[in-house]
């Protein structure tokens, strides 16, 4: 796993080195034969430059000035040859790298997908979806692409500049040096740019993470932001952090070009002292026009790979930035895990008890002191105002959340001595927000099970009365439930995700507002499913229609994350109190409206 990394917006103290060893150890290493042979092929193609700009010298000084015939046709043949070569390991390098560079960014991308999926709900709760869209898409794209820009400078621009080197020192040391005298002059302000660049990119890619959530909310938001007239307030917002983006984006291109072109301005430099001092010896017929031709043509083809591999700095700075922000994603680690030995699950339905649980959201509580217990195999109700804690019993009983203080018991078992796969396994959740995928509605009734045909199907589909709209949807089963299940109206997304829970068949049930979305004869049809389907669970059940649980074994009466009574239906109503003064509201609205 990745090494210690700061915060993002924090300096960070890793070395290029330190960064580029993580990626290859996590990633590059399991391919690299493919990268050893695409980099031979880099080699071989590099030192074509070398070996083209060598045979300048025998095409002036014996085939044009000397007109040797015989010179013509073999060092015609030999550029032809050249010219081949570096096709053919130009195509072949740059296949093998765009499969390496694939696979590279596939690996990455999945294992932080099964990270981030893997860590606490509290990380949602401060980390926008589209942040972590453009973490796993974004960051590694841009690492992606300047990884093998690296290889690829080592591997062919570094051997197309030693080989061209190599070629100029031949012909004349004493030009050579003159030509890169100002190169070493670059360092300190090489490392100046480098710094810069890194704090711009890293700029760059937090906000093009903000762009992606503005994206996320108001893709997933439009029908508000319609029903709002919000079109130009949010499009003033996106406009505002699409300015943001083009400066940083703007200053790290500035950083990044600042090096070649002090390169540009070095080597300008260094040619106008060879052309002064070489021109002379030429005149003075010391050296010959085809040693002078060979030494520019190897310069001047020094000069693109010598570029290249002065932006690499900066390029790797830009990549830096992303490392540094898939590294913090993938050092943290979820607090809510399985123990390291866990106890069996128990088996039927259980009793669950709730002893003295406290539970805060940051400095909100909601949990204060809550107590209750719900019988095994029958149907809790849980009812109170919003904000009384109810959905967060539901929370702490699947630990999608973890009580500051107090106990959650599964029969005897504290459910943090579970295995917290297996935990879950316990339960089926319908809550009134009903998440479908944009896969069939097969595929979000059967949830990646294989062991399930038609008629196993069938009885599924008739009590939560999901038959009854098939018919009408494109393709039926197998249609599209669309986007979040746009598709589909509230009420059929709601009957989907209860025909998910009696498919699961688990032996508690939480039930949140479960036929809210449904019509009067739709709810009447589901709530009797439900009802059979609760006989021999545990079932625990938050309603706002008290009408909807008159019938549960025991309902509990929640205010303020506090549990002030319990009792059944009539027993809660003879009492009076908080429930007594819910439904009778709930009752007097019923009858105005019938009356209306």
């Amino acid at each position: 796993m990745a090494p210690p990394t700061p915060k993002p917006g924090q300096e960070s103290t890793q070395s290029a080195f330190t960064l580029f060893w993580w990626l290859w150890k996590d990633y590059l290493r399991h391919h690299k034969k493919l990268l050893i042979f695409a980099m031979l092929l880099m080699a071989i193609e590099g030192s074509t430059l070398a070996l083209l700009s060598r045979m300048v010298q025998p095409m002036f000084d014996d085939v044009f000035n000397a007109g040797n015939t015989s010179a013509l046709y073999w060092v015609g043949l030999g550029i032809m040859v050249i010219f081949i070569l570096r096709a053919i390991t130009s195509s072949g390098q740059k296949i093998l790298m765009t499969l390496v560079k694939e696979r590279a960014a596939g690996a990455m991308r999945r294992t932080l997908l099964r990270h981030l999926m893997g860590l606490d709900s509290a990380f949602y709760q401060t980390n926008p979806p589209g942040q972590l869209i453009e973490r796993v898409q974004g960051d590694v794209s841009s690492i992606n692409s300047v990884w093998s820009s690296i290889v690829t400078a080592l591997g062919r621009d570094l051997v197309s500049l030693v080989g061209l080197m190599g070629v100029a020192l031949w012909i004349d040391w004493r030009w050579t040096l003159l030509a890169i005298v100002g190169i070493p002059l670059l360092v300190l302000p090489s490392l100046l740019v480098q710094a810069y660049i890194r704090r711009r990119a890293r700029n760059a890619r937090e906000i093009a993470g903000r762009i992606s959530t503005r994206l996320d909310e108001v893709f997933h938001g439009i029908n508000p932001i319609k029903l709002n007239a919000l079109e130009e307030y949010q499009a003033q917002r996106y406009d505002a952090l699409i300015d943001e983006g083009i400066d940083a984006n703007v200053k790290t291109a500035t950083g990044q070009a600042a090096v070649p072109a002090l390169i540009d301005i070095m080597t300008g430099i260094g040619f106008l002292g060879v052309l002064i001092y070489g021109g002379s010896e030429i005149i003075a017929g010391d050296k010959t026009d085809g040693e002078f031709m060979a030494f520019f043509t190897a310069m001047g083809l020094a000069f693109d790979p010598l570029r290249r591999l002065g932006a690499m700095s900066g390029q790797w700075q830009m990549a830096a930035a992303s490392v540094e922000r898939l590294q913090y994603v993938l050092n943290l680690k979820p607090t809510i895990t399985s123990p390291a030995q866990p106890k069996p699950a128990p088996k039927g339905a259980p009793e669950i008890t709730l002893q003295d649980v406290h539970m805060n959201y940051g400095d909100l509580p909601v949990l204060n002191g809550a107590s209750f217990v719900a019988k095994a195999g029958k149907t809790t109700a849980l009812v109170g105002a919003s904000g009384a804690g109810k959905s967060t019993v539901f929370n702490v009983l699947t630990r999608l959340v973890e009580p500051h203080s107090g106990l959650v018991k599964i029969n005897d078992l504290a459910i943090d001595t579970l295995n917290l796969a297996e935990l879950r396994g316990l339960f089926s959740v319908v809550s009134q927000d009903a998440a479908l995928f944009d896969e069939t509605v097969r595929d979000n009734i059967v949830l990646g099970r294989t062991d399930l045909d038609e008629t196993a199907l069938q009885p599924v589909l008739d009590a939560a009365h999901i038959s009854d709209f098939l018919p009408k949807l494109s393709g039926g089963l197998d249609g599209l439930a669309g986007p979040r299940g746009s598709n589909l109206s509230g009420g059929q997304r709601q009957r989907v995700a209860i025909g998910r829970a009696l498919l699961r068949d688990t032996p508690i049930l939480l039930l949140d507002e479960a036929t809210s979305a449904l019509d009067t004869k739709s709810e009447a049809i589901v709530q009797s499913a439900l009802e059979q389907l609760s006989e021999g669970r545990t079932t625990l059940v938050i309603a706002h229609r008290l009408s909807t649980i008159r019938n549960a074994d025991s309902i509990v009466v929640m205010d303020q994350g506090q549990v002030i009574d319990q009792g059944t239906h009539d027993a809660l109503l003879e009492r009076g109190g908080i429930y007594a003064d819910l439904y009778n509201m709930q009752f007097k609205r019923n009858e105005e409206d019938s009356n209306d």
